[in-house]
């Protein structure tokens, strides 16, 4: 097992992401936090959240948080992996070497619209 904090300011983000290793469990400690997922069907699964309250991420599925409320949030996640891995998909797509051809044509972007996401993206902290 493994745990993790975030506090979310107002408005702040939990940007999509999934962990390829293990399935997240989140519990609000303060705030309201919308939070959810996409499962395999592209059906997003999510809800307001708030102190004392859990939401589930399966393992492997795209998921995400954002403080709706107009105090810090503080959330803990729990995951049933001492290395659960992490992956946020605009990272992983555009501050990667992902050939730039397949990204124009895959998302319809134009080469400056591309270069503006990869340098973005591929200036980020990446774990």
């Amino acid at each position: 097992m493994s745990f993790v904090r975030a506090d979310l300011e107002p408005g702040g983000i939990n940007p999509p992401h999934f962990h390829p290793r293990a399935t997240e469990i989140v519990f609000v400690l303060e705030g309201k936090v919308y939070s959810g997922f996409v499962d395999t069907q592209n059906r997003v699964f999510s809800r307001v959240i708030e102190k004392g309250e859990v939401m589930v991420f399966p393992r492997g599925l795209l998921h995400f948080q954002m403080n709706v409320g107009y105090e810090r949030a503080t959330i803990l996640g729990s995951f049933d992996s001492q290395n659960p891995g992490l992956q946020r998909i605009a990272n992983a797509v555009f501050g990667s070497g992902i050939e730039e051809g397949l990204l124009e044509k895959a998302f319809g972007l134009s080469p400056k619209e591309l270069a503006k996401l990869r340098r973005k993206f591929a200036s980020e902290h990446k774990e």
